[in-house]
């Protein structure tokens, strides 16, 4: 092989660069300026007359705070105006990364404010905000905590497809102990079991025998969604009454900070899963950046031979980190039941722990990176919840689809490359 010949193959890639870096540069402004246009010529011209009213009180509440009136469609011209200048100012201004997700925030914020004040020109009633956030975190807790799941596996060095069957098999355990028992906590405990049960399957196969990690989530999925189907359909329909009527956690409103206007409410009064979510957070926040046991778990899904030289064992850690990872989303899968619907369904999960998985790579594999993308996921469920009930001119098939769109647009074109842990998915043999 001659110099030439080697060197080619160099030169075609480098000239295939230019018109991909081109169209990432410009696929963002060219995203903000749809949304822009969006705001002006339709949602600002076929608003309706009057102006959308804002509640930021809920009924009885303590301290209340003053609604607040926007003309509906002025308010839309404002928000597409300001849009299409951010998508200017990306298109020729060098920004920092930071700025660049300022800006994508920014621009969905504006463009929510658009939507809301075009849904609810002219209406009597007013949009309550407070309920719009509770909303949001209740969706989003089985979201948040698969999410967590994976950001601990993933940096351990193992794709959990899995957590669509731990959050299946949460539900399905919680709900029936919590029915036959008329313990909530020994349900919520349960729960938490079924999904690190699901998480030894997942470790065995994954780590022991090496079986490709994603063929063996989705097997994992597809057993459990077969399984608690016919056991539903053998044991939990014949006997709703004995084995399928949970009751469910009520909310727990922490004194002073849960009258405080519009983030008491959101934060500080609800179910215990919510609070587990927060300690799950912080937990696994400080865990793996204070802790030794993270510089450990984060070597180990970095770099594994480096990590057995200095004598840290590669396979137990996987193990434990995978297992315990499980218990998280269990608690996740026992909030569909004993947490909010009070009883259990076939395939009630209805994909979010795929949801979790996309919500972890949307958050650059960081706790409150993901907590963050699950959230989004969360607020766009609950508004095309609301909006379904404001008599909006669009079909309700195609709100129940806007968090999916949602999710696509943001994962393909916004958040740009990201990169995993470099062994992730790669089994460890010790040598």
């Amino acid at each position: 092989m001659t110099v030439a010949d080697r060197v080619q193959p160099v030169d075609l890639d480098l000239a295939a660069q230019p018109p991909s870096s081109a169209f990432r540069r410009w696929l963002a402004p060219a995203t903000f300026a749809v949304f822009g246009l969006v705001n002006i010529f339709v949602l600002g011209l076929y608003s309706h007359s009057g102006d959308a009213t804002f509640a930021f009180s809920q009924a009885f509440a303590k301290v209340t705070v003053p609604n607040l009136s926007l003309p509906a469609a002025t308010t839309c011209y404002v928000c597409g105006a300001i849009t299409l200048v951010i998508a200017a100012v990306r298109a020729f201004a060098p920004l920092g990364m930071a700025l660049k997700r300022v800006s994508i925030a920014v621009v969905v914020f504006l463009f929510i404010v658009a939507l809301l004040c075009w849904a609810d020109a002219g209406l009597t009633t007013a949009f309550n905000v407070v309920n719009l956030l509770q909303g949001t975190l209740n969706d989003s807790i089985p979201i948040m905590l698969g999410a967590l799941t994976g950001v601990v596996c993933s940096r351990s060095g193992v794709i959990n497809i899995g957590i669509e069957g731990q959050l299946l098999l949460g539900a399905f355990t919680a709900a029936i102990v919590s029915t036959v028992t008329g313990s909530l906590w020994l349900g919520l405990v349960c729960g938490a079991l079924a999904g690190s049960l699901v998480a030894v399957l997942l470790a065995v196969f994954a780590i022991n025998y090496r079986v490709d990690q994603v063929v063996l989530g989705v097997v994992l999925n597809t057993l459990i969604l077969g399984l608690t189907g016919f056991l539903y359909d053998d044991l939990m329909v014949p006997y709703t009454n004995t084995l399928n009527s949970p009751p469910t956690f009520t909310a727990i409103k922490i004194p002073l900070l849960g009258d405080i206007p519009i983030i008491g409410p959101v934060f500080f009064d609800a179910t215990v899963f919510l609070y587990l979510t927060y300690l799950a957070l912080a937990g696994v926040q400080v865990g793996l950046f204070a802790t030794r046991w993270g510089l450990r778990t984060r070597a180990i899904g970095e770099h594994p031979v480096a990590a057995d030289t200095v004598g840290i064992p590669v396979l137990a850690m996987r193990y434990r980190n995978v297992i315990a990872a499980g218990v998280i989303a269990g608690i996740g899968g026992a909030y569909f039941t004993i947490g909010s619907v009070g009883a259990f369904g076939k395939g009630m999960t209805s994909g979010e722990g795929y949801i979790a998985l996309a919500a972890m790579i949307f958050g650059r594999y960081t706790p409150f990176g993901a907590i963050s993308a699950a959230l989004l996921f969360g607020f766009m469920t609950q508004l095309q919840s609301i909006m379904s009930t404001l008599n909006t001119p669009i079909q309700s098939n195609l709100l129940l689809m806007t968090p999916y769109i949602v999710v696509i647009i943001v994962l393909a074109g916004l958040i740009g490359k990201v990169r995993g842990p470099r062994a992730e998915g790669i089994p460890y043999v010790k040598a």
